[in-house]
């Protein structure tokens, strides 16, 4: 199958009412010295409910950016961000959960004080926070842990217990940021592979940002392909591979030439 076969409409076959996330016209822009610097512009894109769906560009494409602005903690200066037909433009809220790639835990919480503070924040009692903390930690492997301190985990162990925070608030939408991305590729490799069956089981709309085209033809339904900056979609590719995935589909022709075609594409607008 070629890259030309796979690409699709980002509005296509998505009506009202399978739309979990609308993007709308996003455009957001910085002021540098005197001078606008666009980041993003005109950004529109309609995400289905229970979709895995990645975002994958060039450095300094808006990845992070838009994925930020989704999330509310970030403002854009156009457009709109409807979640659920709501209108959830430059606010923060219930309905979306987020992942660093830096883990962002806090060194002073052990492992379920860290997975509880969403449900703190938002004022749920202290059993019942731990309970549902606790229920979290043990979907990710980390029940041996609970009172364990960041310092005294590896990076993937970190990076679970980011995942189990953001699952905790129980969101509609997970965002995640390169979650991977300062992990070795072993552990990268293992814990897609959990990451996959957290979402079988879960059943949550996921937008990933990757630069890793492996990864991305890995875990997603659509790969959204972004331009150079400012970032604007370049290609929508509807991913072939059945599910659930193995391991095994990585080496397999199909995917390997997928991978250079997409490589192909991106290696145009790159620079170094």
């Amino acid at each position: 199958m070629s890259l030309a076969e796979t690409m699709g409409d980002p509005r296509a076959g998505r009506s009202p009412a399978t739309t979990k996330l609308d993007i709308r016209n996003i455009t957001k822009y910085y002021r540098s010295g005197g001078e606008r610097l666009t980041v993003l512009e005109d950004f529109s894109l309609a995400v289905a409910e229970l979709e895995f769906l990645v975002l994958l560009g060039p450095s300094g494409c808006g990845k992070s950016t838009l994925l930020r602005i989704i999330d509310g903690i970030e403002t854009c200066d156009e457009g709109e961000i409807i979640l659920d037909g709501k209108n959830v433009t430059n606010t923060t809220g219930a309905g979306r959960g987020m992942v660093f790639q830096s883990f962002e835990l806090f060194p002073w919480r052990t492992v379920l004080d860290n997975v509880a503070f969403g449900l703190e924040v938002s004022g749920t009692s202290k059993a019942e926070r731990h309970a549902r903390a606790r229920e979290y930690v043990n979907l990710v492997g980390l029940s041996a842990f609970e009172k364990s301190y960041p310092h005294e985990l590896s990076g993937g162990m970190q990076q679970r217990v980011g995942i189990a925070r953001a699952l905790a608030i129980k969101p509609s939408v997970l965002l995640m940021d390169e979650p991977y991305g300062a992990l070795d590729v072993q552990t990268r490799d293992l814990l897609q592979d959990e990451l996959l069956e957290i979402w079988d089981r879960e059943r949550k709309t996921v937008i990933f940002v990757t630069h890793s085209i492996e990864e991305a033809l890995y875990l997603a339904d659509r790969i959204v392909v972004m331009s150079p900056r400012p970032g604007r979609i370049e290609q929508i590719i509807d991913v072939p591979f059945a599910r659930p995935r193995r391991e095994a589909v990585k080496s397999t022709p199909e995917f390997l030439n997928l991978r250079r075609e997409i490589w192909q594409g991106l290696k145009k607008g790159a620079q170094v």
